[in-house]
């Protein structure tokens, strides 16, 4: 009875969110991390077993890989980034008020947005525009490693590296740190990405290639469908998944795949970047104040999130995992609020 329930209540919630304003679909797979749990609905547009664009969640697989390579051992998380990337990147990277920083720049300082380095898709660039205001109205654009480097070194960074106390979120970081596991590794990330979507068993994932790519339910910006095949193309980092793929990744980064689940403890070194997100060593922390929800407090999730309402989020305080999106470039709050509806209607008792 209590499943049936569980299931009714999820495909309720699931089905009220694409019902609002300009969402036109949604899928969430929620699951308990002793199995009692495991429920997957969709609606609208969306199947169980649709792909999506995973958007900045793929900052996650990211830091996933970067943790590896420290655990093993061949990386250091407070080596300068300018011992695996060339002086012709490095240089001129991170001048502030005059001093140049660039050399002081470490891979902690990347995982944990605490660079200062300007996101060359968030922040005015030297001719005033966002890139991301541009991509939103899809107007394509590719943009190689050589565009943002040169992006971001004509861009005012916004504090020295390691400020305390600060942070700074955005998509350069994590490029450069795309950059560092091809220099370790000797592969194009894109397919370091697939090697690791094989070893964990996510048959439906895939980082865009647009001569290799398979079906996915196109991005919506408010009514708009947008493809941006240019952007997607020169990254090498864009990834289309399901909800269930989303969850193996999941579970398998919290159970230990990348950092000994000991270890996961250090990852929680929390800055601020933007109500209501702080970032960690890697990962992101989404966190209410009870004064914001006294009567149902919203309990704290640890993972990711995508700007296009794309989630992956472990709850330490239930041992659940939530996985999924609503798919809406303009409206990614909806996809917390749908989760936070579903935490709340689940039950493991």
């Amino acid at each position: 009875m209590k499943a049936r329930s569980n299931h009714e209540g999820l495909e309720h919630i699931v089905q009220s969110a694409s019902r609002q304003r300009h969402i036109y679909g949604a899928l969430f797979h929620v699951s308990s991390g002793d199995d009692r749990l495991n429920l997957i609905s969709a609606s609208g547009d969306f199947q169980e077993d649709s792909r999506y664009y995973i958007a900045s969640i793929n900052k996650l697989f990211i830091s996933a890989l970067i943790l590896r390579l420290i655990t093993q051992h061949q990386l250091d998380l407070h080596d300068k980034i300018s011992a695996y990337l060339p002086d012709e990147v490095v240089e001129g990277l991170h001048v502030y008020r005059g001093h140049d920083y660039s050399y002081d720049l470490s891979i902690a300082h990347l995982l944990s947005q605490t660079s200062g380095l300007p996101c060359y898709l968030l922040d005015k660039q030297s001719d005033g525009k966002r890139a991301m205001t541009e991509l939103e109205a899809g107007h394509d654009h590719a943009w190689p490693m050589d565009s943002v480097l040169g992006a971001v070194k004509q861009m005012k960074p916004h504090f020295p590296p390691g400020k305390e106390g600060r942070a700074k979120y955005g998509d350069t970081n994590h490029q450069l740190l795309a950059a560092i596991i091809e220099n370790v590794t000797g592969e194009r990330i894109d397919k370091v990405l697939t090697a690791l979507f094989r070893e964990l068993g996510l048959p439906d994932s895939f980082v865009y290639d647009e001569a290799h790519t398979g079906p996915f339910i196109p991005i919506r910006y408010k009514s708009e469908r947008v493809h941006l095949p240019l952007f997607f193309d020169s990254t090498r980092t864009e990834i289309f998944s399901t909800a269930q793929d989303q969850m193996t990744f999941l579970r398998a980064f919290f159970d230990g795949a990348f950092i000994p689940r000991e270890r996961l403890h250090e990852l929680k070194q929390w800055n601020r970047v933007f109500f209501p997100f702080h970032y960690g060593i890697g990962i992101q922390r989404f966190s209410l104040p009870r004064l914001l929800s006294p009567f149902h407090p919203v309990p704290e999730m640890v993972g990711h999130c995508g700007s296009t309402g794309a989630i992956a989020f472990y709850i330490p305080e239930r041992d659940l995992y939530i996985t999924g999106t609503t798919n809406q470039q303009a409206r990614p709050n909806v996809a917390f609020q749908t989760a936070i509806k579903i935490l709340r209607a689940v039950t493991l008792s």
